[in-house]
């Protein structure tokens, strides 16, 4: 049975940065309470012109450089976000297009926060089934189009970004050792974004309502998320067969920093065995794990042969933890430029949009 290792990752954050200080021009609320409560200093905001997809698409082909993996060579691509660029048709099949990745298949998948853990672990038996060899898995937010920028209780949560890994099978041992998923279902109204789905498609009266905006009980969901990371923590090492001293890094979505000092608190655990970053990203939801790997290992923190817990929880709700050995990019004999084949994947696109239209053309004539 091959092993699924983690060989490529990438992140992409929008340039343009919103402070405490210029939330505090919008809402009744000021620096000193918001880094109290949350831990966040700032946050990076998606241009106009950015969207979840082009930032899936920048981290997308960052992860597979750091891979030398070639687009064409992928066989599955996974996005998971909590604001898709659409209902339908999948963020994935987006990017999919836009990197040339010309064999792969695509499908988002939601399960908010926790969403980049659920993904990384589908990829990942995958892999292990012999099935396929390469997969890309993205989480990537612009919830900034979902804030309600009059809630001070949500408004100063939530930031913008994306981070990517590419999984590759390998018979050397390492790589994903264990994961957990776990829901509950009766605890879906601590945390919801109800307008633009079937149960309120968008009318004057949602978006008069506020339906379309992040609605968020941040007692309910503070209390659920630190009883929840400790456990699902252990639950995934004893899957792996470890123990928490065995553990380099613990990885845990950036949600708040209360709510991880917290649950080092309640695991016994020196709060410095946790790579955190909230302070300069806010709460990206599935990107925040990712991005927080990638900065660790771009700073030497993360090594090869380290053990890492990764650990998320969300709306749902749902939570869920892996534990993986990071053993780092696979030797390869020739450098690859992923980023050469997005002209290619255009010029494609183009063509295959042309021969749609011909084809509708004639099928009119024959009808």
């Amino acid at each position: 049975m091959p092993f699924a290792h983690i060989t490529g990752w990438g992140i992409s954050v929008p340039e343009p940065v919103l402070t405490n200080e210029d939330v505090s021009k919008m809402v009744d609320t000021n620096d000193e309470w918001i880094r109290s409560h949350t831990g966040i200093h700032e946050r990076h905001i998606a241009r106009e012109n950015e969207f979840t997809s082009t930032l899936a698409v920048e981290a997308a082909i960052k992860a597979l450089q750091s891979a030398n993996l070639a687009p064409t060579e992928l066989d599955l691509i996974i996005v998971t976000s909590s604001s898709p660029e659409y209902i339908f048709p999948a963020t994935a099949c987006l990017v999919q297009d836009q990197i040339g990745a010309t064999k792969a298949g695509a499908f988002d998948l939601s399960a908010a926060c926790s969403g980049f853990i659920y993904a990384t672990n589908m990829a990942a038996q995958a892999i292990r089934s012999g099935s396929i060899k390469n997969a890309l898995v993205i989480g990537s937010e612009t919830l900034s189009r979902f804030t309600n920028w009059k809630d001070r209780n949500t408004c100063i949560l939530f930031g913008d970004g994306a981070g990517a890994f590419v999984l590759q099978a390998s018979d050397k041992p390492g790589g994903l050792l264990s994961a957990v998923m776990h829901s509950d279902g009766s605890g879906a109204d601590s945390l919801t974004l109800l307008g633009g789905g079937a149960r309120y498609p968008a009318t004057e009266t949602t978006i008069h309502e506020g339906k379309h905006f992040i609605q968020m009980d941040g007692k309910a969901v503070f209390r659920f998320a630190t009883r929840v990371m400790g456990q699902a923590i252990k639950e995934s090492l004893d899957l792996a067969g470890l123990k928490l001293d065995d553990v380099q890094w613990i990885i845990p979505h950036q949600a708040n920093y209360r709510i991880i000092e917290t649950a080092a608190k309640l695991l016994k655990t020196p709060l410095e065995k946790f790579v955190i970053n909230i302070e300069r990203y806010g709460n990206t939801s599935t990107a925040s794990i990712p991005i927080a790997t990638v900065e660790a290992v771009e700073a030497g923190r993360v090594k090869p042969g380290d053990k890492i817990a990764f650990v998320g929880f969300g709306a749902g709700l749902t939570w869920g933890a892996m534990v993986v050995e990071w053993t780092g990019s696979i030797p390869a004999k020739k450098q690859v430029h992923p980023e050469q084949y997005r002209l290619f994947a255009r010029l494609r696109s183009f063509v295959r949009r042309a021969l749609r239209f011909i084809e509708g053309f004639f099928s009119r004539r024959e009808l």
